[in-house]
Order: structure tokens, then sequence, then C-alpha cells
């Protein structure tokens, strides 16, 4: 059966591409909210979990108002899809028109400097347009690392999408990731990472929303290493077609402390910068997987210690962010 769906849904992504692209964009976008719409009303793991995920950002919020903004989140969530499956076709003013970002010079000024910029960003509304804006109107190419998918036809075709994007991709996996990231850095380059949820069972503690998560060491430990500035970038979506963003004051690195301690205190940074714009645009957070530590199974062995769940399918987007039962 694992076979059959995998090859199902490589298909089903398949198809995204090839045929949401060829739909005038009134008509992809109401296909989204569509799909959305149906998938909200089925009231799957995904949307329960979101729901979940959404109280702790809206503290307080009524049962009514945490599902009307689970709908408005499953539908920015299918118009990342729409975008993202016709994004390869967008002309570089489309992508112009489309993006507006606050406070950029924090990012090109970054990038003139030479020392090498991180940014940081949570999954806020479309992270792909965000690349396709650095690459295609700043005239920056930016490497960015993903999660190895299953099957391998789907993790390829993310990575040929990716790409064609202008983005140079690699897998997370062992330490050859990070190695490359440091030496783009020290020449001077610019590395974009998704860093709202740690995938290693490895991450650094923050408070997030008043309760305990991991977020990944990366960006801090890449900074440290390297010498390049850690810029925040929270994202929203605005009227369509426009989707903003703002990027966020430089996470210094603190001139005393080990450099787990060091770590800590920027991935803090981080996480507060991002709660800022999740609470600001909650419904644009597309977090359908359990994030917080009290959410988490406890790994075997580990004094009640919380693990990240194993993905199913395509990072956890595959299914609309069901898990895998344990």
């Amino acid at each position: 059966m694992s076979g059959a769906r995998d090859r199902l849904t490589d298909s089903l992504y398949g198809l995204g591409w090839a045929g949401v692209r060829r739909l005038p964009e009134p008509a992809a976008a109401a296909l989204g909210r569509s799909i959305a719409d149906t998938v909200w009303k089925r009231r799957g793991r995904g949307v329960r979990q979101l729901e979940a995920n959404l109280a702790r950002v809206v503290p307080g919020a009524s049962q009514q108002s945490l599902r009307q903004l689970s709908q408005a989140g499953m539908r920015s969530y299918l118009r990342y899809w729409m975008e993202s499956f016709r994004l390869p076709v967008w002309r570089e003013r489309h992508i112009q028109d489309s993006v507006h970002i606050h406070d950029l010079h924090l990012l090109t000024d970054g990038i003139a400097s030479e020392r090498g910029v991180i940014l940081a960003l949570p999954h806020l509304a479309n992270w792909d347009l965000a690349g396709a804006y650095v690459t295609t109107v700043l005239k920056t190419p930016f490497s960015t690392v993903v999660e190895r998918l299953r099957p391998e036809s789907l993790f390829d075709r993310f990575v040929a999408y990716r790409e064609g994007l202008g983005m140079e991709v690699l897998p997370h996996s062992g330490g050859a990731a990070f190695g490359t990231l440091a030496r783009r850095l020290r020449d001077g380059g610019l590395v974009c990472l998704v860093a709202d949820r740690d995938l290693s069972s490895s991450g650094i503690e923050v408070s997030f929303f008043g309760e305990r998560t991991r977020m990944p060491a990366g960006p801090a430990l890449l900074a440290q290493q390297t010498g390049a500035t850690l810029l925040p970038v929270t994202l929203w979506y605005g009227e369509s077609p426009r989707m903003e963003g703002r990027v966020h004051p430089p996470v210094p690195v603190p001139s005393q402390g080990t450099r787990a301690e060091k770590s800590a205190v920027m991935t803090q940074s981080v996480a507060d910068a991002f709660a800022g714009g999740i609470a600001e645009h909650p419904q644009d957070w597309h977090m359908l997987q359990r994030l917080w530590l009290a959410d988490l199974p406890a790994r075997p062995g580990a004094g009640g210690a919380a693990t990240a769940p194993e993905e199913d399918g395509a990072a956890g987007h595959a299914k609309y962010g069901e898990e895998r039962e344990r």
C-alpha cells in the first residue's frame, strides 16, 4: 500500500504543476478555495492540529472563532499551493507586483556588505514566492535546505521546481548541507532557511507563545561560525494578489557565553520575531503538524523528553499536514 500511496501522491503533485499553471489566475484561486473548504469541512487530523496550534496563538478565542480562523488558514494554505504550482511560469514583473517587503534595505544592505546573510523564515504565507522575488527581482541567488521526501520522484520534483526558481537546493541529511551553507556564507552568499519547526530532535528549546518547543540551531550556528548577518523574516497575505513581508533587525551574536548559550539566546530572538509576525497574521501560518513539546510523543528511554514526529509524504504537505499515527 505504501508504494501505491507514494505513486498517487507523486501523480497528484505532478498534476498540480502540469495542470494548475494552465488555469487562468481567478480559476486557480477559486479552485484553491474550493479544495480548502472541502478539506476544512472534513475536519481531518491536519485541520484539528491547525486549530490546536492556533489556540496557542490566539489564547481565549472561542471555538467558533478558532473554526473560522482555521478555515481562513486552510484557504491561505491552498493559496500557497495554487501560487506555487503557477510560479514557474510567472514573469519577473508579475512577481515584482505580487510582493512588497517592508524594511527591505536590511536585506539589500546585508547583501552589499558581502559578509554573508542568513534569512530565517517561519511557515508563513508563500516562502517560495519570497524566494522567487529574491532571485528574480533582487537578482540574488541563494542556497536553501529541503527535507528528503518520499517517494524519491516527489523529492526530485521539489528540487527541480525550486532550482527552476533560481535556488540552490541541498537535501536535509547529515552534516554535508551545513558545511556547504557555511562555505556559501563565507563567500558572501545568501542562505534562506525555514526555521520554525525542528525535524532533527536536536534543536534548541525556546519559549513560543508561552510554551516550550524546539527550533533549528542551524541559523544561529551558521551566524556564529561565519560572521554572516542573521535576519528573521515574516510574511503575510495582503489583498490578492499581493503578499507582504518584513525583514526584522539583525540578531546579534552575544559577546559572552559558550556556543550553546549563544545559540540559545539567538534562537529565542528568532522565535520572538516569528511569534510577532504569526500573532499579527495567524491565518497565514501553515502549521498543520504538532509543534509544541507538550504535543509530541516521548522518546523511548529519554526520561519523557519529546521527539519530533516522523513526516509522512511530502514533508507533511501531502494529505494537508496529516501525520503518521504512532
